[in-house]
């Protein structure tokens, strides 16, 4: 990481810029001065675990405002999945090994997940290529975007932040 010096001003700007708490002044200034889609926000770091993170942050890719444009859980759902298919890239491959005693939440087709069960209510992630299974109750699709998380690396407390992004109801006191 690299430091730089700027004057009080600016940094007093970036930090009204803050959208939810814990994001950080990169993550705003890349949220405000880097396009949509850069590579370079698209860069890869490998953590302690080996796996493939992004450097990019999904917490500075979706915020609780523009979740509740979302009104239908399966729209945030989708939405989430999207943004974490888009910073992983192939590495979001990892999710199809994520299923159940007798289900098959992730895969690379509809007919695959209609196949599993022909009440999945398969949808479409994004513009991407993989389909996920929605008829699951909000509390299971909370309980997938941790896996999923998992998988993709993110920490035991960055999943669980996920899953209250998605579905704060679910985690109030």
């Amino acid at each position: 990481m690299k430091n730089i010096e700027i004057e009080d001003d600016l940094y007093a700007y970036i930090a009204s810029q803050t959208q939810h708490i814990g994001e950080t002044a990169s993550d705003i200034l890349r949220r405000l001065v880097m396009p949509q889609g850069s590579v370079l926000k698209q860069a890869v770091s490998t953590k302690q675990t080996g796996r493939i993170v992004p450097t990019g942050n999904v917490f500075s890719q979706i915020t609780t405002e523009e979740l509740r444009e979302y009104p239908k859980m399966v729209e945030r759902f989708i939405k989430i999945l999207s943004v974490l298919e888009n910073l992983h890239g192939a590495q979001f491959d990892e999710v199809l090994t994520l299923s159940g005693r007798n289900r098959v939440y992730f895969a690379k087709d509809k007919d695959t997940l209609l196949q599993a069960s022909s009440v999945t209510n398969p949808k479409q992630i994004g513009e991407s290529t993989f389909w996920v299974m929605t008829n699951n109750n909000t509390a299971k699709k909370a309980s997938l975007l941790k896996e999923v998380a998992d998988v993709l690396g993110y920490s035991t407390d960055d999943a669980q932040r996920l899953a209250v992004l998605f579905a704060p109801e679910l985690y109030e006191d």
